[in-house]
Order: C-alpha cells, then structure tokens, then sequence
C-alpha cells in the first residue's frame, strides 16, 4: 500500500520520551520516530548501523572517544558496535533507519529499554 506519513501528526500520537514507535517499513528497515529528552544509556548495536534524522531540537550523541553535536536538519550514522550515549538538554524529535532486529539498547538490559515496538 502507498500512503503519505504526516511527521507532525505522527509525534503528536505520543509523548513518552526514549520510546521509538514505527510508522514505516522498508528493505528490512523500521522508520521509528522517538521523542527524546535527557541522558539516555551507553550502548552499542553488534551489527546495526543506526541513523538518527533530528527533525526537532538538537541532538548530543557522546561516544567514549569524542561527543557529536546533530542539528535540526542534519543526520548522524552510529556505526555497527560503536558504543554511544544520546541526551539533551531539551526535547528532541528524530527519525531513526533501523535494521528490524535492531535491539532498542543493544546487548544492554535496563528499565529504559523497549522490547516491543509499537506501530503508529
């Protein structure tokens, strides 16, 4: 099925921060949107790329070697088995291309982590 997905409609479906919710698939991609806010957890993903699309806000994304700086408008690629840590100091809005198996923290078990994504 072809159909439009409206962004803005979409994040104003939930407001939970650090809960990615799928609204596309392709090529064995998930298209999430998240809402983000705060620090989040270092992890990795084994053998996933992850790129994050900031449509709202900035995005600081700390690796254990350097700390990156993603504006509304630009994107960032976290390569396979790079360790990382997302925060903000505001709400931040993105877009992430995921592999389907993509672990929402890795390897990394914690009270943050999602095991089910919801389609919206």
């Amino acid at each position: 099925m072809i159909t439009e997905i409206n962004l803005q409609e979409k994040f104003s479906k939930f407001s939970a921060h650090w809960t990615p919710h799928i609204v596309g698939e392709l090529n064995g991609q998930y298209v999430k949107l998240a809402k983000l806010q705060g620090e989040f957890l270092w992890h990795s993903h084994e053998h996933e790329d992850e790129l994050f699309m900031v449509i709202k806000g900035t995005l600081i994304m700390d690796f254990r070697d350097k700390t990156t700086v993603t504006q509304e408008g630009e994107i960032l690629i976290v390569p396979k088995g790079v360790e990382h840590k997302p925060r903000t100091e505001e709400e931040v809005w993105v877009m992430l291309f995921e592999p389907k198996e993509t672990k929402h923290t890795g390897e990394v078990e914690h009270e943050k982590t999602v095991k089910e994504l919801k389609w919206i």
